[in-house]
């Protein structure tokens, strides 16, 4: 089949485009008569020069957004789309936005992270390099340890979905970790009426869309989901709500948040706070959201943890706990990198262990590691509890029971731990009396 009558195959519906970051292609649909989507459509410069272009080639141009340059945009319509991007610098006259109230003091460590954050790990001194790991396995042994419990439930209204035999098995992983953190919600009798659920980086809404039916099967029609996210995406779950009214999404950055500015959240007596999938920084971004308005409650916290090494010096709420332990900001930096250890694997990339697949040997552990494999992957896991444990040092400082559990096997994902936080009672005393 020709190049042209491939792009008039009807049957042709997705983008024909290599997403050579993702070893896929792009699941977007193709333009009609093309075989790319509008983001990946060949630019008329690939083709012709500037000076044999026609009039209409030079209309049709796509050229990179100036704001990021990972997608295009048709030249002419580059002015509104300025307006509009998700990567654009958002100034807002809303009141719950409040440009960067969550994210952290600034001193004059935190410019220095960005130097240390280019620290490469094979050019780390013997001395650094193992008295960093000797002070992690230290923390851990004393705070941590066997300490972290399994808490793997699953909910009734995912039950029929977890069963499909049609699912691939991304799908059922996501299904299975959105199943478990809502019957974590009900055994411990949190689905409950005159509720607003917050669910911070809520993505396409899959853990809302869930949430939002569990709430309308069991008639909590005073209840409410509201969900937020700095982006606008497409094919948000959410929208497949036969009630729609039940969820609300705010768009915001959360580190521009004030959460007890939000309108949705007087038409309610409790707030619950909770994410399947905060990266990093997003992770403490939450917490001080939650924590460091004054005028704001929250009655129950579940945050599923994950991408540790996108934490940052300034937005990490357990600094007090780390300095104490004499871990500053370079050793931070290097911790972050320390605990992709945890799921990197083999640590080669893809394309060297396919390189090795074809040549038909195994990878071996090369002379410029310091540790084996096995011992990389629990540095790296007991680098992730550390971070986690001053987060909960942190919500307890602040008159929280917080905690650590399993909430799924390690098989489903092994980013497995969640972070669950309540008030105690003396902090409920003080909430209730100045409410």
């Amino acid at each position: 089949m020709s190049t042209t009558d491939k792009a008039e195959d009807p049957t042709t519906t997705t983008c024909s485009y290599w997403v050579p970051r993702k070893k896929r292609r792009c699941k977007m649909s193709a333009n009609k008569g093309s075989q790319f989507c509008g983001a990946h459509a060949p630019t008329t410069a690939s083709t012709s020069t500037s000076d044999e272009k026609s009039g209409e080639d030079s209309f049709q141009e796509r050229i990179p957004c100036p704001l990021d340059h990972k997608h295009t945009v048709f030249k002419r319509k580059l002015a509104k789309h300025l307006t509009i991007c998700n990567a654009r610098d958002q100034e807002s006259s809303l009141p719950y936005i409040v440009k960067g109230v969550n994210s952290g003091e600034l001193k004059e460590t935190d410019e220095e992270f960005d130097k240390f954050s280019q620290i490469k790990m094979h050019e780390l001194a013997d001395e650094e390099f193992y008295s960093l790991i000797n002070k992690v396995k230290e923390l851990y042994d004393k705070h941590i340890n066997s300490s972290i419990e399994e808490l793997q439930l699953e909910h009734e209204s995912l039950k029929e979905e977890l069963n499909r035999k049609d699912y691939g098995q991304e799908t059922l992983r996501q299904l299975t970790q959105a199943s478990s953190l809502l019957g974590i919600l009900e055994n411990d009798h949190q689905l409950t009426d005159h509720t607003s659920y917050v669910e911070f980086g809520a993505g396409k809404g899959q853990l809302a869309y869930y949430l939002a039916t569990a709430l309308q099967d069991q008639q909590l029609s005073h209840s409410q989901v509201v969900l937020i996210d700095r982006m606008s995406l497409r094919h948000k779950k959410d929208n497949k709500l036969a009630n729609k009214e039940v969820v609300q999404r705010i768009r915001a950055d959360i580190a521009d948040l004030r959460l007890s500015a939000l309108p949705e959240l007087k038409k309610t007596q409790r707030t619950v706070a909770l994410s399947k999938h905060l990266c990093g920084a997003a992770t403490d971004l939450t917490l001080r959201c939650l924590l460091g308005d004054e005028n704001a409650t929250s009655d129950y916290v579940l945050i599923a943890l994950c991408c540790h090494h996108r934490c940052s010096w300034r937005s990490y709420v357990g600094r007090k706990f780390l300095l104490e332990a004499g871990i500053g900001p370079r050793e931070f930096a290097i911790l972050t990198k320390m605990v992709s250890w945890a799921v990197c694997g083999t640590g080669l990339s893809r394309e060297r262990r396919k390189a090795m697949e074809t040549a038909d040997f195994q990878p071996t552990e090369t002379s410029t590691q310091r540790l084996t494999r096995q011992e990389r992957e629990q540095i790296g896991q007991q680098c992730k509890r550390v971070l986690d444990y001053g987060r909960l040092e942190h919500l307890r400082s602040h008159g929280y029971q917080a905690e650590l559990k399993f909430y799924v096997p390690r098989d489903v994902t092994l980013e497995n731990v969640v972070l669950l936080a309540r008030p105690t009672s003396s902090k409920l005393e003080c909430q209730n009396k100045c409410s």
